[in-house]
């Protein structure tokens, strides 16, 4: 596909997804890698802008350098956003909130602590990234690993074959110390993302290096 092309199919679909404002958004593309920049109202809006434009066809890589500028005059305190996430953490049944800490700096939070399961890790900065004020999010949590490598890689290797999305021969999984490494080449940009969200899944898993190519 064309990278003119391209462009103008991520534009389209920016614009027709309801939840985000478009109008500040630039969108600029060479050999299938996507530039986002410009500036979006709240830090929710900044993760729909990365998911809406890695479901296109032909995308193989995105640099997004989109800033969160809130609308208004005021500035939500860091003291307040901080006591609102704490709240989140807690009022949140999948999050072990007592397992956790947030520093909030000029709107940026910082997740801390250890937990079992990448869910849960997942979980906590979804619990906070809707709140006003919150203009980014460090997830610093770590996934203590409880299971063995060589399990690790069976269910990784598991999860692919029982997704439609991927092709499970053309990925290696190679796990050592609850870091998953995941080599090959695939068709499509959802596939390899395809493959990075299921060995994320696994218990135990703590990083995930995902060197698969786009053909």
């Amino acid at each position: 596909m064309q990278d003119n092309t391209l462009r103008q199919n991520i534009i389209d679909e920016l614009e027709f997804e309801p939840s985000i404002d478009a109008a500040d958004i630039g969108v600029a593309v060479e050999n299938g890698i996507v530039t986002l920049t410009g500036h979006v109202p709240t830090y929710t809006q900044k993760t729909t802008v990365e998911a809406a434009v890695r479901r296109i066809r032909g995308v193989r890589g995105i640099a997004e350098q989109i800033e969160v500028r809130p609308r208004g005059f005021h500035i939500t305190a860091d003291d307040e956003i901080a006591r609102r996430a704490v709240n989140a953490l807690e009022w949140n049944e999948i999050v072990p909130g007592e397992k956790l800490q947030v520093t909030i700096q000029k709107g940026w939070a910082t997740l801390t602590g250890k937990v079992e399961w990448q869910y849960e890790r997942d979980a906590a900065m979804r619990a906070i990234k809707g709140l006003a004020g919150i203009t980014g999010i460090s997830n610093l949590i770590e996934v203590v690993p409880k299971v063995s490598a060589p399990d690790v890689k069976k269910r990784i290797e598991d999860a692919f074959k029982r997704d439609a999305q991927i092709e499970a021969d053309a990925i290696k999984v190679q796990v050592l110390d609850g870091k998953v490494t995941l080599e090959g080449k695939v068709k499509a940009y959802r596939e390899r993302q395809a493959a990075e969200r299921a060995a994320w899944s696994a218990a135990g898993v703590r990083h995930v290096d995902d060197r698969i190519t786009v053909l």
